[in-house]
């Protein structure tokens, strides 16, 4: 199972947060996507992740940024396992074939990361955990609509 389908007020952290970059087009939909849902737990993390994001214009924004369409693996260093998601906007998620929300905790945490890049959160059942990033392809076109 992917992890972050569900969430509950002390499911992320604040932990370890490292550098993440953003595109500008990007920002702005995630931007606009926050203002019409409804207040939780993730959406309050994925504000604060776009706070600290560094903006770029689209056309200097690397390959290897974690994205909305991209295919993210990385490996839970707490439990071993290695698992790739494709991160996708709220109505083109589907968990059976791993495409997972911008606006699940899982998500949130992996936006704006490079392989190499590790973040600390808390899962939906309050356990620690540390997620690192080994690998991104991004395709241009597979980001679809907010």
């Amino acid at each position: 199972m992917i992890p972050g389908n569900t969430v509950d007020a002390n499911a992320l952290s604040s932990g370890s947060r490292p550098r993440i970059v953003i595109s500008a087009t990007e920002f702005q939909r995630l931007s606009r996507l926050l203002e019409v849902q409804p207040d939780s737990p993730v959406l309050d993390y994925l504000s604060e992740e776009l706070s600290r994001a560094q903006v770029v214009p689209d056309d200097q924004c690397d390959p290897d940024v974690v994205r909305m369409g991209s295919q993210v693996t990385y490996v839970d260093e707490t439990t071993g396992e290695t698992r790739e998601v494709t991160l996708v906007w709220p109505h083109e998620a589907e968990i059976a074939t791993r495409r997972v929300s911008v606006l699940t905790p899982i998500g949130a945490a992996l936006i704006g990361l490079k392989p190499g890049q590790s973040i600390d959160w808390t899962t939906p059942g309050g356990d620690p955990r540390t997620l690192r990033v080994t690998g991104v392809r991004y395709e241009p076109g597979e980001a679809g609509s907010a």
